[in-house]
Formats: C-alpha cells, sequence, structure tokens
C-alpha cells in the first residue's frame, strides 16, 4: 500500500472499532456497566472512560483535575497513575453522560483526522504523560487503531457480545502482534540459535507462522510451513489475543493451547508471551 492507503486503512480501522464501541454502550443496561473486564481494577466504564480519556488528549482537550485514591492496588506506577485519573474522575458519571461524551469525541476526533494535513511520516506526539512519545502519523494512527479494537474485545468479552474478530482492526492488530513475536521467541524467551517456533492459529482469522532463530540469536517471522519445529503451537485466535495483549495467565488458558515440542521452551514463550503494558 501506498503511505496515503495506509493511513486511511489505519483510520478505517479505528473509525469501525470505536463506532462498534459506541453501539455496544448505546444500548448496554444501566447495571452492565460495573461489569469486571480483564484489565486489572477495570470495569466495562472504565474502557470507555479511558477510549474517552486518550482520543480527547489527542484532540487537545485538557486533562481533569483529580486526586486519585490511594488504594487502588492495580495502579503501579507513574503510566498507570496517568491513565487512571481520567479514568477514576469518571466513575460517578451515569450511562447517557458517558455514551453522551464518547459520542461527542467521535464525531471530533473523526473530523479531525479527515481533515488532517499530516504526511504518513511526519513526527507527532502521543500524549501519555511519562511515557508520552514522537513517532511518525502513521505509527500513531496504528497504535490507536490496535488499542481501541483490543478494548473492544475487552467489553464484548466482558459483556458476552462476541463479534468482530475478524475486523479491520482485528486483521490490523493480528500483523501487529505477529511483528512481535520474534522478540518474544529470540530475545525475551531466549530460544536457542537455529530454533525453530511454530504457531497455529484457528478461528475467525487463521494463520501459520514460523518464528526462526539464526545464528546469531535473531528471529525472523515467515509464513513457510516448517516440518519438525522445535515448539509447535495451536491455539484459536482470541486465545492467542488475550495471552499476546496480557488478558490472562498461560496456566488460566492452558486447556486452550496445543504444545508440540520442547515443553521447556515452550513455557518461556508463553511466559513471556504479553507484548502490551
Amino acid at each position: 500500500m501506498t503511505d496515503n492507503q495506509t493511513v486511511q486503512a489505519y483510520t478505517d480501522a479505528w473509525t469501525q472499532s470505536i463506532e462498534s464501541i459506541s453501539a455496544l454502550m448505546g444500548t448496554l443496561p444501566a447495571d452492565s456497566w460495573n461489569r469486571p473486564t480483564e484489565c486489572p481494577g477495570w470495569s466495562v466504564r472504565d474502557i470507555v472512560s479511558h477510549v474517552i480519556a486518550i482520543e480527547s488528549e489527542l484532540l487537545g482537550d485538557p486533562r481533569p483535575i483529580h486526586s486519585l485514591p490511594s488504594d487502588l492496588r492495580h495502579v503501579k506506577d507513574d503510566l498507570s497513575r496517568y491513565l487512571e485519573l481520567p479514568v477514576d474522575k469518571r466513575r460517578c458519571h451515569t450511562p447517557p453522560e458517558m455514551t453522551a461524551e464518547l459520542e461527542y469525541v467521535i464525531i471530533r476526533r473523526a473530523r479531525m483526522l479527515r481533515d488532517a494535513k499530516h504526511q504518513a511520516d511526519d513526527v507527532v506526539r502521543l500524549p501519555l504523560g511519562p511515557a508520552s512519545i514522537e513517532l511518525p502519523y502513521a505509527r500513531l494512527l496504528l497504535m490507536r487503531a490496535f488499542d481501541v479494537w483490543v478494548h473492544e474485545q475487552d467489553l464484548r468479552r466482558a459483556l458476552g457480545l462476541p463479534g468482530g474478530l475478524d475486523s479491520p482492526g482485528a486483521q490490523l492488530s493480528r500483523d501487529h502482534l505477529l511483528a512481535q513475536l520474534p522478540k518474544v521467541v529470540a530475545k525475551r524467551a531466549g530460544a536457542p540459535a537455529g530454533s525453530t517456533v511454530a504457531f497455529d492459529v484457528t478461528g475467525p482469522l487463521e494463520f501459520l507462522r514460523t518464528v526462526r532463530v539464526d545464528e546469531r540469536g535473531r528471529g525472523t517471522l515467515d509464513s513457510r510451513i516448517t516440518l519438525g519445529p522445535d515448539v509447535q503451537f495451536g491455539l484459536d485466535w482470541e486465545t492467542f489475543l488475550r495471552l499476546a495483549c496480557g488478558r490472562v495467565r498461560p496456566e488460566a488458558v492452558a486447556d486452550r493451547v496445543r504444545i508440540e515440542g520442547d515443553e521447556e521452551l515452550a513455557g518461556r514463550i508463553l511466559a513471556h508471551f504479553a507484548v502490551t503494558p
């Protein structure tokens, strides 16, 4: 794809996912807003608050003035404290207030994206407090599309409303997560030189990928079928997603992950599989 096509694809994926969140929340009974999710300490309401907060900051809106309680066990560092503040601020908001704010933010951000003059490689800022970074515009769009789709799936699992596992955001997120696999296998799990690790993933997005570790210990990813890999994982796409995003511990989904080959190496890979903060 050209740079312009890439920017448009990321924008379209973000739009589809955030509008799906809005549609889910628009018909949600009031008592469902406080359901827990797989994000530690966060309810359905809190995830929606987080999405609103990040998109609002990208719009240039000021952060709310608020003091966090001192007993939030899931707030462990400066980044989580930064992300938690606008979430905690909205815990007293009613569902109609939340849905209205989300809809308004979507309208404003969609207009901002539509009118943006940035080129794909223009450097922009992602505001994340102590973790704020400067990055190419296309990378920012990728990160927002990925984050919003992952949170759409958090909401769907918490609410028992599956869907969107093969959407544009899903495909973008699959490619983003696959790009992290060589680092997971070769560097974090320390797979030895010359080893191969295969991932056979089924479900709405099926794929077979192999990580090969060269003589210098560097991992590369390809889609060729490998005969007799040192480790082969068989799992469904949603379980792959939950593990890669740190939503669940490997032992909690052991019955959904088939392992063939070197079990000790497989255990190290699963222990380091989560690639999101």
